[in-house]
């Protein structure tokens, strides 16, 4: 493995079963199909692509709530695909990987009060001893995130969306994790509310000297945060490279369009995707999963399957036409 990679991810695959095939065949699902990439100590990897495309699949595994069909996740010295989901919440290496949920309403327990919430993995994995010491690293906590002690005793309905968010960065830092999954950790909140949340994630970043896989459908948002971006489409990785290039030069059509969609970058002409995406359910190996709303797709597309080739640098895509 390599010497300067946090996280490496290779091959990753995850299909699931669909019942129904012909005769009572099992059908697969590829959610997640051969899927690599490298996340470096303190960088931020934004992960991007509409719904659907197997984000939160991808996101699944890494943090060990699924496990894969095949592939490998090594993360700070080992292979973690080889702890079963099952028991991984129960080993040490969970408090190495954190996460923040997108929607903090959701992912807080409405019965716990703030102190509580933030206090849950510091009991269950911490190392905190005696009540005074784990009050006094909560409210450090709270200070760290700005959110003020005196909210502590609050429960969740009794917080703003912006304050439950800062009650879950505190959870999920309160273990000092190498990696933070951050999985669309604003687009539940107030635009006004989204720009103050960034900007503690990213001074978080930098004074905890974490890394952050951050998923999202908001490119401008993964702009602001992001070193290098990944852009998915059906289980793939189908470009990849640093922020400035992907969103500067995008090589892949889909990409293109992507980027013609997001506000504020229409001035070229949105591209308008035509056709319906083909299924994920046992997909031919040898077509390219974007044939058929491709606006650049010829007959190369529909024999053979793009291989994600390094372009330029780092920056890399699966396409015939790169």
């Amino acid at each position: 493995m390599s010497d300067t990679a946090l996280l490496e991810v290779r091959d990753l695959t995850r299909r699931f079963p669909v019942q129904g095939g012909p005769r009572g065949t099992t059908r697969w699902l590829h959610a997640v199909d051969g899927v690599s990439f490298d996340v470096k100590p303190a960088e931020c990897v934004g992960l991007v692509g509409e719904s659907g495309c197997g984000k939160s699949t991808l996101v699944r595994l890494v943090t060990r709530l699924l496990d894969p069909t095949e592939g490998r996740i090594w993360f700070d010295g080992q292979y973690l695909e080889e702890v079963p989901a099952a028991r991984f919440a129960h080993r040490p290496e969970r408090a190495r990987i954190q996460m923040v949920f997108q929607d903090p309403t959701d992912s807080l327990n409405p019965r716990f009060t703030a102190f509580h919430t933030i206090a849950d993995p510091l009991r269950r994995l911490g190392r905190v001893a005696g009540r005074a010491a784990l009050a006094e690293r909560v409210g450090e906590l709270a200070d760290l995130v700005g959110l003020p002690r005196e909210l502590l005793g609050r429960f969740p309905h009794q917080l703003s969306g912006g304050q439950k968010q800062r009650v879950g960065i505190a959870r999920a830092v309160a273990l000092e994790p190498k990696l933070l999954i951050l999985d669309e950790p604003t687009s539940a909140l107030d635009v006004s509310v989204q720009a103050v949340i960034l900007k503690l994630l990213d001074d978080l970043r930098r004074r905890l000297g974490m890394s952050y896989l951050f998923v999202s459908h908001d490119l401008n948002v993964v702009r602001l945060l992001a070193d290098r971006v990944l852009v998915m489409y059906l289980g793939r990785i189908v470009e990849s490279g640093p922020a400035h290039d992907v969103f500067e030069r995008p090589v892949h059509p889909y990409t293109r369009a992507l980027l013609s969609a997001a506000p504020g970058r229409q001035s070229g002409g949105r591209i308008r995707l035509q056709g319906e995406p083909q299924s994920p359910i046992d997909p031919p190996l040898d077509v390219c999963r974007f044939y058929g709303r491709c606006p650049d797709g010829f007959d190369r597309c529909r024999v053979e399957m793009p291989t994600l080739d390094v372009r330029v640098g780092e920056h890399a895509a699966a396409c015939h036409l790169r």
